[in-house]
């Protein structure tokens, strides 16, 4: 069989196969090598003359030959190709090498099948560029549906949360995030025996893992790890963990305590992988990935897309750990300047709320204040500083504390405003700030207002019904522009003005005019004090805000004794010496 399999073959076509750099191979009925060329000995890594009267299985049992293949081919003469794949005797520091293969059948002058021809290329290379192809085309798609639901606030927390759900839903059956504490926390100090302390911020799992898994330490509980366990091992060498299908030994080993091992065992959890958070060049903590029941043990490919998440996490959260700093020393500064506001005349009932904006929003340079002045009247003001933040916040102060000093200088509110914006401007050079001053006379239902680029006040009628008190704006305060006109109202018994920032009002894609609107055609209960209106006013307003509200309402206190008005006379405007009446 054999001389008749080779003689089959013209001598040009044999020493084409002797000289061709691609594998080739004749093998018999029975798939034992007859012939192998040089090339075909090279990739398997045997001489030739030892492949002779072995089948592929006996000289390479590493190899994955699709025999089923090569016995189709015998059987119905049509030519296949086939891939495979696995290790040869030659020496490859490749983790898997793969080889493509087209299959011929020879027969015999008289019909008969007298064996097969095979041609053989290796193709690890390419196959190797095609998984890594995929490999990055998948972690970018990853990547991509990350982007949208990780890192949505700026919350620590709720970051944490998202990336651990991400991971369950894409790359393993349970999560967790642990954070390294603050340096000042009392959970920072070292452990008397080196191990390590971390927050676990965040926990997701498979429906039948959660319970379990929680038991292992829920969000919010701080976890002890025990020296060389591996979240230590992860934070030291900022590398990833990768712990597969580990006996009890091991396991104990690198778990936070060798207690857990049962724990491990009963939820099914069989494999792990821990891959460091790191940002901007320190760690700031770590995300645990793990595998129980039928699922596989981690991969490498595993270990490079949770990197990839891990890190651009890591800087979001980072990100949201300083914004979180800020944004509670601003909140402080700011509660702690409108903590106490000056205190009006007993005549005049005031009442004042600060509400801050939600957590995607740093909180802004709102304020309020009020001033009893020597003659009986009350200094009401309100702004609104240009910009968020600590710096925001600290400017906003420094209004207020101009306000107190500057309102019992000057007499009226038009000069009170020229005053705060040659300060602003041309002494301190503060960020700009809206601002409406309002001269209460109670005593007289006389209130006189400017206006330094602030929104009008309203007046609450005795039924709940709101009207705007029309007040011409001047530029704001710290632009230098001056140019502040006087308004003077006098407001018949039960009414409440009300000052507020654009927090309350003001919504994204929505004219002015529109938002306006809506605050007159609020209906707060009739007859509330300053107080209770502005519980009812905030409950109206959204939650959460898209910028801080300051709100500030006055009203006197009793009517004047022997004061009588037309049973028509709403509201009397004096204006530049003219008096206007409005119904």
């Amino acid at each position: 069989m054999a001389d008749e399999l080779w003689s089959a073959l013209p001598p040009p076509l044999r020493q084409v196969l002797d000289g061709t750099a691609a594998g080739i191979a004749v093998l018999d009925t029975g798939l034992r090598y007859r012939y192998v060329n040089p090339a075909l000995a090279g990739m398997n890594g045997v001489p030739a003359e030892l492949h002779l009267g072995r089948t592929i299985a006996e000289l390479l049992p590493d190899i994955d030959a699709r025999e089923e293949v090569l016995r189709a081919v015998l059987a119905d003469g049509r030519a296949r190709e086939v891939t495979s794949n696995g290790h040869t005797r030659a020496a490859s520091s490749l983790r898997r090498r793969y080889w493509h293969g087209a299959y011929h059948r020879i027969d015999a002058e008289d019909g008969r099948p007298l064996g097969l021809v095979g041609i053989v290329l290796e193709v690890t290379a390419s196959r190797e560029q095609q998984h890594e192809l995929e490999q990055a085309r998948s972690r970018l798609s990853l990547l991509d549906a990350a982007a949208t639901q990780v890192g949505t606030t700026l919350d620590v927390d709720t970051t944490c949360g998202e990336l651990a759900a991400f991971l369950v839903e894409h790359l393993a059956d349970a999560a967790t995030v642990e954070l390294l504490p603050h340096p000042d926390s009392r959970h920072a100090r070292p452990r008397p025996d080196g191990g390590r302390r971390l927050r676990r911020a965040a926990l997701a799992a498979a429906p039948a893992l959660l319970a379990g898994v929680r038991g292992l330490g829920d969000r919010g509980e701080h976890v002890d790890y025990q020296p060389g366990s591996a979240i230590p091992r992860c934070l030291d060498t900022g590398r990833p963990v990768i712990e597969n299908l580990l006996g009890d030994r091991e396991l104990a080993r690198s778990a936070p305590n060798a207690e857990r091992v049962a724990r491990y065992r009963e939820i099914g959890i069989h494999s792990g992988m821990i891959v460091p958070l790191t940002a901007r060049g320190h760690r700031i903590g770590t995300v645990t990935l793990m595998r129980a029941g039928a699922s596989p043990g981690f991969t490498e490919d595993d270990a490079v897309a949770a990197q990839d998440l891990a890190g651009r996490t890591a800087i979001t959260l980072d990100n949201a750990s300083r914004y979180s700093h800020e944004h509670a020393i601003a909140v402080d500064l700011q509660r702690a300047m409108l903590a106490e506001p000056g205190s009006p005349h007993p005549d005049l009932d005031v009442a004042f709320r600060y509400r801050p904006a939600g957590t995607g929003a740093l909180v802004g340079g709102d304020w309020y204040e009020a001033v009893a002045l020597p003659d009986g009247r009350t200094v009401l003001a309100i702004g609104d500083v240009m910009g968020h933040g600590i710096e925001a916040a600290a400017h906003m102060s420094h209004y207020q504390a101009m306000l107190r000093a500057m309102a019992l200088l000057e007499p009226t509110a038009d000069r009170l405003l020229t005053r705060l914006d040659h300060l602003a401007c041309e002494v301190h050079d503060y960020r700009p700030s809206t601002c409406l001053v309002v001269y209460a006379d109670p005593a007289r239902g006389r209130y006189s207002l400017a206006s330094a680029g602030h929104l009008p006040p309203a007046v609450v009628g005795p039924g709940g019904e709101v009207a705007l008190l029309p007040v011409e704006p001047g530029p704001p305060l710290g632009t230098g522009l001056n140019g502040y006109t006087r308004t003077t109202a006098l407001l018949p018994p039960g009414r409440t003005l009300l000052l507020y920032t654009d927090g309350l009002v003001e919504r994204r894609d929505e004219d002015i005019d529109r938002s306006l609107a809506r605050l007159t055609a609020l209906r707060p209960p009739a007859g509330t004090g300053p107080a209770d209106l502005l519980d009812a006013v905030l409950a109206h307003a959204p939650a959460p805000a898209e910028d801080d509200i300051a709100l500030l309402a006055a009203a006197p206190v009793a009517p004047r004794p022997g004061h009588r008005r037309h049973p028509g006379e709403v509201l009397t405007v004096l204006t530049g010496g003219r008096r206007d009446a409005q119904t």
